[in-house]
């Protein structure tokens, strides 16, 4: 299937999705909002695929949300023929609730487009270059590891059109790094270059370029991928539960996750793989299905 702003393509148990609208600077379009969640659902479900690479192409990773979602998403609500009004503040006032439930209603929709990055049962790992910003972040917020090269640049630059945040990026950034620096960032929308995002540990590393980037990244997946995919998916889990939650809930997480889920046979196949110096042999996950 043939996607307006992906690419997707698997090897080795590790899936590379691309952003491919480099002429617009992966400007985040309608069709991307349906299609993000439907690509990387559909690749957690199966099961088979042990991590994901994000990367884009041309100069700039993503330029954020585009003017189209809103100008071509009807979100001011249903069309009122004021002329035939007898009081039009009335008719106004009418459908205001309507118009804020439809805008309420679609930002909660495209929260959710970035939330299927945390709710995958592998690993996302995003390769940024040039800008990233706006929905981007708010993307890359999302994903479990952040690499960029040298021209990367962030910004929440939602602050510089007169809006808040409102799709992620002000939720899991201070989780993420100093609240302080967060609100720096969100409060004046100025560039925050890749080496700053480095030193406060929102990026994993920095490479020289866009080629030795995505080349870095797809590596680390793939070493990612040599693991078993049950003990990746608990560590995700048990990570991502406990960010939100107590130590003492977060103990009590693990304990229960490992009680239910933990495989030996995993467990022994990585001890002989190590003693026999090759990559361990690990059945997928279990697909998932919306039937019974």
């Amino acid at each position: 299937m043939g996607y307006e702003c992906f690419d997707i393509s698997v090897s080795d148990k590790v899936a590379h999705l691309k952003l491919i609208r480099p002429e617009k600077h992966n400007s985040m379009v309608p069709s991307f909002w349906r299609d993000l969640p439907e690509i990387v659902d559909a690749l957690s479900a199966e099961g088979a695929v042990r991590a994901l690479v994000i990367s884009a192409e041309g100069k700039h990773f993503c330029s954020g949300m585009d003017i189209s979602v809103f100008t071509g998403g009807n979100l001011d609500g249903p069309e009122v023929d004021k002329a035939e009004a007898a009081d039009k503040d009335k008719a106004k006032n009418m459908f205001r609730s309507r118009r804020n439930e439809r805008f309420r209603s679609t930002a909660m929709k495209l929260q959710d487009t970035f939330s299927c990055l945390e709710r995958a049962r592998m690993p996302v790992l995003c390769a940024i270059q040039g800008a990233c910003v706006g929905g981007g972040i708010d993307m890359v917020s999302a994903a479990d590891m952040r690499y960029a090269d040298q021209s990367t640049f962030f910004s929440i630059a939602e602050i510089n059109i007169g809006m808040t945040a409102d799709v992620g990026t002000l939720q899991r950034m201070p989780k993420l790094v100093p609240e302080g620096l967060v609100r720096e960032l969100a409060f004046t929308g100025r560039r925050w270059t890749a080496d700053e995002a480095m030193a406060a540990g929102f990026v994993n590393k920095v490479f020289p370029d866009h080629e030795s980037l995505v080349s870095g990244v797809l590596d680390v997946a793939a070493e990612i991928a040599d693991k078993s995919p049950m003990a990746v998916w608990g560590t995700k889990r048990t990570i991502n539960f406990t960010r939100d939650h107590s130590v003492d809930d977060g103990l009590e997480f693990i304990a229960n996750w490992n009680a239910a889920m933990f495989d030996t046979d995993d467990m022994t196949e990585a001890f002989s793989a190590q003693m026999e110096k090759r990559p361990g042999d690990y059945p997928d996950l279990h697909p998932l299905s919306d039937g019974i």
